[in-house]
């Protein structure tokens, strides 16, 4: 496994461990020469870990659409910084250099990242490992919204097991290196309510 995509926050979130985390998921990539793809931001949890690997020697490449270049400050001392033309082509090229992908916490934008790439699992698009970085139980009522809505028959029990989660940056690595894909339970079957 040789590069990792991270969808975080451009914001630094209201802990302190946030951040602390996000360096720390840095420095252990570089460690285990994986490289980081990441949104190409120097701010917040994105430029954490961002420069979390550039300072541990890790190699980071950084794609960012030039709409964003203002808002979100693109960061200048990546190893790569590749300039797109909007956020279908930025997620296009994230997916297309992943082997595997990490959310950290993050807003609107992380979780749809998420998502996508989560549905794309499910419908056999891709069988690249996803994992959450669970700092703080960030990500706990995720977790619990996704087992509800295998409760309520809208999620495949199988389909929750394409996402592994930690609450620390080793023990994810670690499940995304052995990350075996389940065997899914079939998305769709005939709808008994419909005659």
């Amino acid at each position: 496994m040789k590069r990792i995509c991270v969808f975080a926050g451009s914001a630094p979130g209201g802990l302190e461990a946030f951040s602390k985390h996000a360096k720390e998921l840095g420095k252990l990539l570089a460690d285990n020469e994986m490289e980081v793809v990441y949104g190409g931001s120097k701010n917040g949890l994105m430029g954490d870990v961002a420069n979390g690997a550039l300072a541990h020697g890790g190699k980071v490449t950084g794609i960012m659409p030039t709409l964003l270049f203002q808002g979100e400050i693109v960061h200048t001392g990546l190893t790569e910084l590749l300039e797109v033309s909007d956020m279908h082509e930025r997620k296009a090229k994230m997916s297309e250099l992943a082997d595997a992908y990490i959310a950290l916490p993050g807003g609107y934008g992380t979780f749809e990242e998420l998502f996508e790439v989560l549905s794309w699992s499910q419908l056999g698009i891709h069988k690249k490992p996803i994992g959450l970085l669970n700092i703080e139980n960030y990500y706990t009522p995720l977790i619990e919204m996704i087992d509800h809505a295998i409760e309520r028959g809208f999620v495949k029990p199988t389909h929750k097991e394409l996402v592994v989660t930690a609450d620390n940056s080793e023990d994810l690595i670690n499940k995304i290196l052995t990350f075996t894909r389940p065997e899914l339970d079939p998305k769709w079957k005939a709808d008994r309510h419909l005659t």
